[in-house]
């Protein structure tokens, strides 16, 4: 297949998709070829525990635009992601997950937006909402990456994204465990649109994106990028410092009208309690950077790929 414009790499982190990658591939292969354009379709199997990396072998072997790549253990989405950018040798990399809830027939319209001009384009979803717990976590993602970070197209992000593989030479040097594909493209670009997509219904298996991961990857995702805990640590102390000082003149003026101290002794073991508290929520905020810092030290890689399809070896930065 012979097209007028660049290569699309696409880029799919599979975790547990044995049972839809294959369909998957088939639709990307039957998009590009109508709207005639060359593609190259990256699955990088990110530690499942089912038959997806023989599916994608399998894929690999009958179709010549498909690589795999297969990681050493599970290092999550990003990471996964972050392994296939680097690995991308088209002009245009577009990201999306394994479970067709991203139509493979929506990618022209972000490659649409990518051709207009625009670095980064994201396609939001209509409706796919996730459930009230999961979909507050995806919200409070949302709400870090534009206040924490200062990313004012925040509640336009998602998995399904188009940019331009040259950004990726804004963190070619980034090695950490904690990754966040949106937070690394800021550092690239200011760019940064969107279109409306369709979203379709999970067809098999569960999502492995919890409540839990999500928000955790919410708090690694500030910690690991942004200074903003620490300020906030910092003003909470501010604040209450000047509360003890509010209950020292209180204190002391009561001893001066009336000739005596403040009486109770529950008075001041809320006093003592609320003082201890922001302290230790001072120190856990501090003890979370410092672990961050002692992990960069460690060197700990970002994913390690373990295994390639024939044809998958050539090294990207």
């Amino acid at each position: 297949m012979t097209g007028t414009h660049g290569l699309v790499s696409i880029v799919i982190p599979v975790y547990n998709g044995s049972a839809t990658i294959a369909e998957l591939a088939t639709r990307l292969l039957a998009v590009f070829r109508q709207i005639g354009r060359d593609c190259e379709i990256l699955l990088v199997n990110d530690g499942s525990q089912d038959e997806s990396w023989q599916t994608i072998a399998a894929l690999a072997a009958s179709h010549t635009e498909v690589r795999g790549y297969n990681l050493m253990r599970n290092f999550g989405q990003h990471n996964a992601l972050l392994a296939g950018i680097r690995q991308a040798r088209g002009d245009i990399t577009v990201t999306m997950d394994d479970d067709l809830q991203n139509p493979p027939e929506e990618v022209p319209k972000l490659l649409e937006m990518v051709d207009q001009g625009h670095d980064v384009v994201y396609g939001v979803p209509v409706g796919g909402r996730h459930g009230l717990f999961r979909d507050f976590a995806s919200v409070a993602a949302k709400f870090a990456l534009r206040v924490g970070l200062g990313y004012e197209h925040a509640s336009h992000t998602s998995a399904f994204r188009a940019f331009k593989t040259r950004l990726r030479g804004a963190f070619t040097d980034f090695a950490a465990k904690y990754v966040s594909i949106d937070v690394l493209l800021t550092w690239a670009t200011t760019d940064f649109s969107w279109v409306v997509v369709q979203h379709d219904e999970r067809t098999s298996g569960r999502s492995g994106y919890t409540l839990r991961k999500l928000l955790s990857h919410t708090i690694n995702m500030v910690t690991s990028f942004s200074p903003l805990p620490l300020r906030i640590a910092s003003l909470v102390g501010f604040v209450f410092m000047a509360f003890g000082i509010v209950i020292l003149l209180y204190s002391l003026s009561v001893f001066i009208i009336h000739g005596r101290s403040v009486p109770g002794f529950t008075f001041l073991a809320s006093i003592i309690a609320i003082f201890s508290g922001v302290q230790l929520f001072s120190l856990g905020i501090i003890g979370e950077y410092i672990g961050r810092i002692h992990q960069r030290v460690l060197d700990q890689p970002s994913y390690v790929i373990a295994d390639t399809t024939p044809g998958s070896e050539e090294p990207k930065p």
